[in-house]
This record gives structure tokens, sequence and C-alpha cells, in this order.
């Protein structure tokens, strides 16, 4: 007889979780595979936080079931088996990055050295250093130390870039795709949808408590259809673009119009027989795109949910 295929890594089974009037997750159904990394996108209030909280068993649902590795969420943390980095996680005062690291894994069940993991968030040579004379994106360094020091087989992290500049956040992922490559899961939140697309081998969409879309990037691309036409705005008014064939939406970043078009080909011939046209570049619909196809329409007025 054939092993016993390892359970999910995360199985949220028809979750809700309500506050008063406020339904922040809604019969929420989820299961992610291990050894995975996989993000988790939506609009401010879409339910995302509530979901990390009850990933980690901070709270708890008023119906549904969610496991980890099949045990409920807060055996699995005592059990050493998930880490986390959130954004709300206080400082420490008056201890050097060794001492805490050192200290973490003193507390863990299956450490990893504290050398280790503070090579891996590239923290190594802060070790002498007291925490609270950190800048903010050495201190998201440190909390990322502190969260893999167990050597958990599921990493959760809340926004983990927020506080980095661009070099940063590109050292900060290549410490993720190196932890990810032990075989653990590593399931985390951004509002930088460009780091979801290249980081991410799955993406989930929440809006409203609910799962509107989950798959690869590219998938979820596909899913919304359409490709993006841009080109040079040249001082004009960027509505009068709406009404050309095929076109889906109309933005505007900087000097560049960008056209979401069922249609491109109709489209690029309209904007050819209007005359000069400049800059213009037809290319795949970007992940932001698609995200807010997926949302904008649905996703009430912010706060509505947490």
């Amino acid at each position: 007889m054939g092993a016993a295929e390892p359970p999910a890594a995360v199985r949220f089974s028809a979750v809700v979780r309500r506050f008063g009037k406020v339904t922040a997750v809604d019969g929420l159904d989820l299961e992610l595979p291990p050894g995975r990394p996989v993000a988790l996108l939506g609009r401010n209030g879409a339910g995302k936080s509530t979901t990390l909280s009850l990933l980690l068993g901070l709270d708890r649902p008023d119906s549904g079931a969610v496991r980890v590795f099949g045990r409920a969420p807060g055996r699995a943390v005592r059990d050493g088996l998930v880490g986390a980095m959130l954004q709300e996680a206080s400082g420490v005062s008056r201890v050097t990055v060794r001492e805490v690291v050192s200290m973490a894994a003193a507390a863990a069940p299956r450490p990893m050295a504290a050398g280790a993991a503070m090579e891996l968030a590239g923290v190594a040579e802060l070790g002498a250093r007291r925490v609270d004379r950190l800048s903010g994106g050495q201190q998201q360094r440190v909390r990322f130390a502190l969260a893999v020091v167990g050597d958990p087989r599921l990493l959760v992290l809340d926004e983990p870039t927020a506080a980095l500049d661009a070099a940063a956040r590109r050292s900060f992922w290549e410490s993720l795709r190196a932890f990810a490559d032990r075989g653990r899961t590593v399931l985390f939140s951004t509002h930088y949808i460009e780091e979801a697309d290249d980081n991410a081998d799955r993406i989930v969409v929440i809006d409203r408590g609910r799962i509107v879309a989950a798959g690869s990037g590219s998938h979820i691309k596909r899913s919304v259809g359409g490709r993006l036409v841009s080109l040079d705005l040249d001082g004009t008014e960027p509505h009068r673009w709406a009404e050309l064939p095929g076109v889906l939406s109309v933005t505007v970043h900087g000097d560049r119009l960008h056209l979401r078009s069922a249609d491109s080909d109709a489209t690029v011939r309209a904007l050819a027989a209007t005359g000069a046209v400049r800059g213009l570049e037809v290319s795949p619909a970007r992940l932001e795109d698609a995200f807010l196809d997926l949302t904008s329409a649905k996703t009430g007025p912010e706060g509505e949910t947490r």
C-alpha cells in the first residue's frame, strides 16, 4: 500500500467570520498544497487580515473549519509548523539582533541555527547592533529572521516589504525564494501587485471575504481577457478614447494613456485613423488590470470588511 498523501498546508472549509453586522469572511473555501509560494491579494477591507488571523489561530471562525497541515491552527503554531511576520509586530529594546534571534531559536521545537536565519534574512552583519537602533527596513529584515528561525513548514507574511526601498525589496524576495526552495509553503499578502506576479506560483484574490480568482498570474490575467494598448497622452482628454472599438477601460499613468481592449487590433486601427499617435505599444494585460477588474465593481466603501 502506498504512503498516505500529505495533508494540505492550509485548508479553509466554508469559513465565516462576522463582526457585528459585518461579514469579514464569507464562506471561504481555500486549499493550499505544501511547498509553494502563494500571494493573497485584496483591497483594503477585503478580508485579508481576518483570513490571516484565522490561519494563525489569533481568531476563531463563527462557522466552518481551518486546518494547517491537518491540525487546528493554534496547535500547528505551538508545534513549530508555522512562522509569521505581521505588520503589527512590536519591536524589542536593549537587545542585539543576535540575542533576539537566538532567543527565538531556543523557543522553537526544531529551529535552524540562529546564524543561518540571520544570513538568510540578510542581517548577519547586524548581529551586534541593538534592534531598537536599526532603521525601519533593517527591523523588517530582523522580523523575517525571527519568522524563519524556527524552520517552519508554513511561513505567513503580511505586507512584508512595506518598509523597504526598491533595492531592499529585491534582496528580500531573493531571501524568501531561498526559503521556499527548501520545500516550504509561503503565504504572503502585499499591495505591490507586481511582487505577487513575480514571486508567487499561485495568486488568490479575495474580495468581500470571498475568493474571486485563484491561479497563476498568467491564468488570472487571461481570465479577464483583453490586451493593453498604451500611447503618449499628449494633452488629450482620456475620456475621448473610451468609445473606441474594443476598449474596456481607460487609465492614465503619468504621461501615458492605457487602454485595456478586448480587440486590440480594432483599437489600434481606430487610433491610427484619428491621426497623430505617438509611442504606441500593445502588450498582454497586467495583473493590476485583472485585479481591478475582479474587485472594483464588487467592493463596497473602504473599511466595510476587515
